[in-house]
């Protein structure tokens, strides 16, 4: 055991070490406090003291480690820093959707204080944008709640009443009856780059004036899934912001002329404007497609993208709804841009990003969906079972993807998806052990190929309890091998030259 002085130089991780074995053994800190009254009185910390000592704000003397230790029938040296286990530092908060979060110790480096230092400077080091880092944060938010926001569905149901068919003419309705004064305009599709600087064309939709008036594009009334949405959109910012005096433009196409330059500090008003942005969409999305009716339609329908065509919404709202009502929560969206920007990303069930969307990688992996669809003509349904590894172990995708043309003519690929190992293993299969069977036909077969009879079965049968139609179509096809990055390519031989081949 360390001595006094030296414990104060090895406790960088105790604080934390203590607390997640406490709640990982479901002990609250009274609990914690109460047993190790039992074993010593005279040494048993404190609930106040014990949560100092969790929060880095006070070490415990050997003795009163000892006590905590014993608790949890652990060594005192397992709670110091030498060689900690990436586990004993890192909160088990469930699979929760998003990528796996980080150990932020030791703590006092990853103080409020520090953070408010580094975090500009980092942004300044890699170029990323203010606005993109509010994007960022909030994309995390909305991955870890896995996309339930139940005061943005109810203040959505209560404006519309659970109607699943709202027509523009009733979202008109709606604005009239909230005081919100609606106009039109013409603008047509002007160049425009994107924060990367690539070429595109850009288009002002709709945007809302202060106090109170919508201004509509008049080429929305030839769209009028657009039209629904962008109404949708400015209700939700009136009633959810009360038309909060700031002026909000809505558009397709990326950029506002020229690449937004990089920026070192994070305005708190433009994170706040980010936020309210996504709440005002999130709320649109729940006005046109109420959660419990939309369910019950996608569930009639096996969850066909077309459906959205049948209460006239876009492709766009309705995928980015199934990952909201789908009692299956581990789903993910992408809508990405040539030559291989995500301009919306959502990852309830932490698949990694094929490419970046904040800047392109020199070695994407050609082999996922939203890639093959934007270089190459699509032909009957794009339904693809896919192997990938994450964090070292294979999972089993499967996704549809449509390819569809935005208001200002750029073309553009939405992909829903779903992680499959879940539903395996609910059913009582070591879904592992089927995916790794899976990766090595696949690598046998040259990276692709159909998928073996007993595999097949126990597919489909998860297919057909999902009811998921696109998923039965995507084992038809067979399954293919992605990778994160060329670096990673698990084909022999590998896509890309210098991979390490079958990781």
């Amino acid at each position: 055991m360390a001595s006094e002085k030296s414990l104060m130089r090895k406790s960088h991780f105790m604080g934390t070490k203590i607390r997640n074995l406490r709640k990982r053994n479901h002990l609250t800190m009274e609990d914690l406090s109460a047993r190790c009254v039992r074993i010593a009185p005279e040494l048993a910390p404190s609930v106040s003291y014990l949560s100092m000592i969790e929060r880095g704000k006070r070490v415990p003397g050997s003795a009163m480690l000892a006590v905590i230790a014993k608790v949890f029938e652990k060594s005192p040296d397992w709670f110091l820093d030498d060689v900690p286990e990436e586990e004993d530092i890192t909160p088990d908060k469930g699979r929760r959707g998003g990528i796996n979060g980080m150990a932020l110790e030791p703590s006092f480096l990853f103080s409020r204080d520090i953070l408010q230092i580094a975090i500009p400077e980092m942004l300044s080091q890699t170029g990323v944008s203010g606005r993109q880092f509010a994007q960022l944060l909030i994309r995390a938010h909305q991955e870890h709640h896995q996309n339930h926001f139940p005061d943005l569905e109810r203040a959505a149901d209560e404006v519309g009443g659970k109607n699943l068919h709202l027509t523009a003419e009733d979202l008109l309705a709606i604005a009239k009856r909230l005081g919100m004064k609606v106009r039109f305009f013409s603008e047509g599709a002007a160049p425009a780059v994107d924060e990367n600087g690539i070429p595109q064309r850009q288009l002002v939709t709709s945007y809302f004036e202060p106090p109170a008036s919508i201004f509509i594009n008049n080429l929305l009334k030839t769209q009028p899934e657009r039209l629904k949405y962008d109404l949708a959109v400015h209700i939700g910012h009136c009633v959810l912001h009360n038309k909060d005096g700031l002026k909000r433009v809505l558009t397709v196409g990326d950029g506002m002329g020229a690449p937004e330059p990089a920026s070192s500090t994070v305005n708190a008003q433009d994170m706040l404007g980010a936020w309210r942005d996504f709440e005002s969409s999130f709320f649109a999305g729940a006005l046109l497609c109420p959660k419990v009716p939309f369910r019950q339609l996608l569930e009639r329908n096996g969850y066909e993208i077309g459906t959205h065509a049948k209460i006239g919404v876009s492709a766009s709202v309705a995928m980015r709804r199934m990952t909201v009502v789908s009692p299956y929560p581990h789903w993910h969206y992408f809508d990405a841009y040539a030559p291989g920007k995500l301009k919306a990303v959502y990852r309830g069930n932490g698949i990694p990003l094929p490419w970046g969307n904040m800047r392109q990688v020199p070695d994407p992996c050609q082999h996922w969906a939203v890639f093959r669809m934007l270089s190459e003509p699509s032909d009957g349904s794009s339904a693809q079972i896919s192997i990938l590894d994450v964090d070292g172990s294979p999972r089993i995708y499967c996704c549809e993807s449509v390819k569809v043309d935005d208001l200002a003519g750029n073309h553009h690929v939405l992909c829903a998806g779903i992680d499959l190992n879940p539903a395996i293993e609910a059913q009582g299969t070591d879904a592992l052990s089927l995916a790794e069977e899976l990766k090595h036909q696949c690598v046998s077969a040259g990276g692709q190929g159909p998928i073996p009879a007993p595999i097949r079965r126990q597919l489909m049968s998860i297919a057909r309890i999902l009811n998921i139609n696109w998923v039965e179509r995507g084992i038809d096809k067979g399954a293919r091998l992605i990778c994160s990055r060329g670096a990673a390519c698990p084909r022999q031989p590998a896509c890309y030259p210098g991979s390490c081949q079958g990781r």
